[in-house]
């Protein structure tokens, strides 16, 4: 992903019982909302996003409250918590005092209870169980975070599995912590492992084939996703149609098309191509998975949050796939609703990207009608749905997470009309 400490970017209460939480999970488990079976159709598209672990350190803070408060989590289908770490052969609390030791306040806590300081079970994860006693059907997925050679190496044979029950046994099992156990907290794990050379492919497929296998025998329904880049070509002589057997959901990483790396300005994440334009869309990443051998209704469009610039860009085409110089990092989706008022906002009609451009400065972001056009795009093709990164760079309405899930569930509804979203003061 982007824009976070994480290593998806290439650049970004209540104590609980200890002896009920030995003997018993939180809750009972509900069928998942879409099968490994292609041939059952999903009743609607699925909205995905991933709740960043390292919103307490954000400015504001970003915790599960917010997302509660403004109804995110109740538009969600699906939250992949990112994130866990993959080190030294097993799987691992990323981050112990957000996950465990955070205490937070009533006003910040899920249902009003102040954790107290001397209370076993706090942090994120604490908060998490709160959430999901409120909304028991929605999905929490754990997201996995390695270094590709991390996790080559714990794909190896030898390795293998004692590294896919170390995931196991703490996200699943809900084995945290001494004396924190937290069974039925999470419905599945995602792994994103960025990514197989040539010579991991077998065991990249060996891998996910473990997964499967301990998480079917441990509870029917597990859910096992993994996030991909936005081409087959990266996973070379990985077969994707028999991943695509073993996996529920592929979440497709269908952004960062073009950002500060380049001299040029261009876009985030288009839908289509339009003449002169660089780098990919969606679409053609979502073809090239399909031709590849995955069922469509297993694909997941990735969709950012954030945004990125350029300054002394020149004015030529409202300064549209023009030289520049870039600007350092994303900006999430909240801070470029500031910038908006200040700029003049255009538009792509083949894709229906928006971009700003004030004469000097240059941003490419997602708004709710380019993603009303995104899924438009998903419901005529039959795609699996939408997968957020991430929920905390949004406004603190949710403008974005209300019109993804608008668009997806009332596609003839204009979302952009329901939003309080800027319109664009001119088109091209």
């Amino acid at each position: 992903m982007t824009g976070v400490p994480n290593l998806r970017s290439l650049l970004r209460t209540t104590v609980i019982p200890l002896a009920l939480l030995l003997c018993t999970p939180l809750w009972s488990a509900s069928p998942p909302s879409n099968t490994r079976d292609a041939s059952s159709a999903i009743q609607r598209p699925l909205l995905t996003g991933y709740f960043p672990q390292w919103g307490l350190y954000n400015q504001p803070q970003y915790t599960v409250k917010n997302l509660l408060t403004i109804g995110g989590a109740s538009v969600l289908d699906q939250m992949n918590y990112a994130q866990a770490f993959v080190t030294g052969g097993r799987c691992s609390i990323a981050d112990p005092n957000a996950d465990l030791n955070y205490t937070f306040p009533a006003e910040q806590s899920v249902d009003g209870v102040a954790d107290k300081p001397d209370q076993i079970f706090r942090g994120n994860l604490n908060q998490l169980v709160k959430l999901k006693r409120k909304l028991p059907n929605l999905k929490l997925i754990i997201s996995l975070e390695g270094r590709a050679a991390s996790f080559a190496e714990d794909a190896q044979p030898q390795n293998r599995a004692a590294f896919v029950e170390s995931c196991i046994d703490l996200f699943l099992k809900g084995n945290l912590a001494p004396g924190i156990q937290a069974a039925g907290l999470f419905d599945g794990i995602d792994i994103d492992w960025e990514y197989p050379h040539r010579e991991d492919a077998e065991n990249y497929l060996a891998l996910l084939s473990e997964f499967r296998k301990k998480m079917d025998a441990l509870r029917p329904g597990l859910l096992l996703n993994v996030a991909v880049g936005p081409s087959p070509r990266m996973y070379p002589g990985t077969d994707m149609a028999a991943v695509s057997k073993l996996v529920d959901q592929v979440g497709l990483m269908t952004y960062d098309f073009n950002g500060p790396w380049s001299a040029t300005t261009g876009f985030i994440a288009p839908l289509r191509a339009r003449e002169g334009q660089e780098g990919g869309t969606v679409e053609h990443t979502v073809q090239s998975y399909i031709t590849a051998g995955v069922p469509a209704s297993k694909l997941l469009v990735g969709l950012p949050f954030y945004g990125y610039g350029w300054h002394k860009v020149t004015e030529d085409n409202n300064g549209l796939f023009q030289e520049g110089q870039s600007i350092h990092g994303d900006r999430p989706y909240r801070s470029i609703v500031d910038i908006i008022e200040q700029s003049t906002v255009y538009r792509d009609e083949l894709s229906q990207a928006p971009w700003i451009f004030d004469g000097d400065v240059f941003w490419t972001y997602e708004d709710p009608t380019s993603i009303r056009q995104k899924s438009e795009y998903i419901h005529q093709q039959h795609l699996g749905g939408f997968m957020i990164w991430e929920l905390g760079e949004d406004t603190s309405t949710g403008l974005l997470l209300h019109a993804a899930h608008t668009s997806l569930t009332h596609p003839s509804v204009d979302t952009a009309q329901q939003t309080s979203s800027p319109t664009p003061t001119a088109t091209k």
